[in-house]
């Protein structure tokens, strides 16, 4: 059951059974197999790989998706699989979102059957990483601009370039690329694990996202085989359309993170006792309860819809980024008002807040940051482009 509290509006007469038992089934895994590795992990900046294939037992890569092993459940299901995993903190979701609406739903979608029945297995079941390399160094919000080349060399390609800020690319085993081929068009590739001529390090360093594995890549002179090239794969939309089946994810995955600040700083605040009564019963820190169950229930009612619109037909990616936009910024604030009602304590471990507030930084920036989402709805609502060039 979800407490009152945190479904204020009944959302959960809202969902099928069996959105709840799937939703249920990931809560207890978050809680029973991840919540004791979370902060050790945190702490040492790794990520607990033995999840990788229970997570894929449990069918949470790409689970809206049909065939190939996917487990094809509707959109709303897999948000809520997503809410629950951030709800554990951001690092869980995203590698998930890396390995399947980023690497499995680029070769589902793009790839011929051959190469669908040689990857997805593996990857859909966690016994094979995967990630998706298409942010460059010098081109984030302009990934048209990608400078790394792909040329064709008789019955191989040779990959030169390099890409940054790429998740579980030094441990992956199937790298989804991103190129421009020799007609200049932006292409997919499949590189695989321990390819001649291509190298990862670890960005070192980060106080967000700190579970995550994220890479540095060069491809120097990499060959691979002409058959890797995911052939339905044509400009830049395809790599677009991939991000935004992960910002589905995110927009449902960002309230799990919302909530558990709310949960975290109504507790504490019950609790605290400051001039002789608790703190919760102070105006100020009413006020900032008040308005993040208010904002946890818009958000939730605007991811929710996103999914229904899904679940009957395509929706504009303009929509999803609104989604984006909004439920982020939301549980942003969130984890921010949570640690100011904290005080002292919320800047340690011993709270999950921020840590939360420190993964939503990052969770504001990639996959589309804040005010770029802002341009592309602002294109879609008045017809003027306010991107350069």
């Amino acid at each position: 059951m979800t407490s009152p509290s945190l479904d204020y509006y009944g959302i959960e007469e809202l969902l099928t059974d069996k959105e709840r038992a799937i939703r249920d089934r990931a809560r207890r895994f978050v809680q029973e197999e991840v919540m004791q590795e979370v902060v050790p992990c945190h702490r040492a900046g790794k990520f607990p790989e033995h999840l990788i294939p229970r997570m894929g037992a449990l069918g949470f890569y790409a689970p809206q998706l049909k065939e190939h092993g996917c487990a094809g459940l509707s959109y709303t299901a897999y948000g809520l699989i997503m809410q629950e995993l951030e709800r554990a903190d951001s690092g869980l979701r995203s590698l998930a979102s890396v390995q399947g609406p980023l690497t499995i739903y680029a070769i589902h979608s793009f790839g011929t059957p051959e190469q669908q029945k040689r990857w997805l297995p593996g990857l859909v079941t966690g016994t094979r990483v995967g990630c998706f390399a298409l942010t460059e160094h010098g081109h984030g919000s302009d990934p048209g601009g990608m400078e790394t080349r792909a040329r064709l060399d008789g019955d191989h390609y040779t990959l030169n370039g390099s890409k940054r800020w790429i998740g579980n690319a030094s441990i992956a085993d199937v790298k989804v690329v991103w190129a421009k081929d020799d007609d200049g068009k932006i292409a997919g590739f499949v590189v695989e694990k321990d390819a001649p001529g291509f190298r990862a390090n670890d960005i070192e360093g980060k106080f967000s996202l700190r579970m995550s594995r994220t890479s540095e890549c060069w491809f120097e002179n990499c060959r691979i085989p002409a058959a890797n090239r995911l052939p339905n794969a044509s400009g830049l939309r395809a790599p677009l359309s991939c991000l935004s089946q992960a910002r589905v994810g995110i927009a449902w995955g960002v309230i799990g993170a919302a909530i558990d600040c709310y949960e975290t700083a109504l507790a504490y605040a019950k609790s605290r006792e400051q001039f002789n009564r608790p703190i919760a019963g102070f105006q100020l820190v009413q006020e900032k309860l008040v308005w993040m169950i208010q904002e946890i229930t818009k958000a939730q009612l605007l991811a929710l819809r996103l999914t229904r619109m899904m679940e009957a037909g395509p929706v504009r990616p303009e929509q999803i980024s609104l989604a984006k936009r909004n439920n982020v910024w939301m549980a942003l604030e969130c984890a921010r008002k949570a640690r100011d009602l904290l005080g002292a304590v919320g800047i340690t471990d011993r709270y999950s807040v921020i840590r939360h507030l420190m993964n939503l930084e990052a969770v504001s920036t990639y996959e589309g940051t804040h005010d770029i989402h802002t341009l592309a709805i602002g294109r879609d609502i008045t017809g003027i482009s306010a991107f350069g060039g």
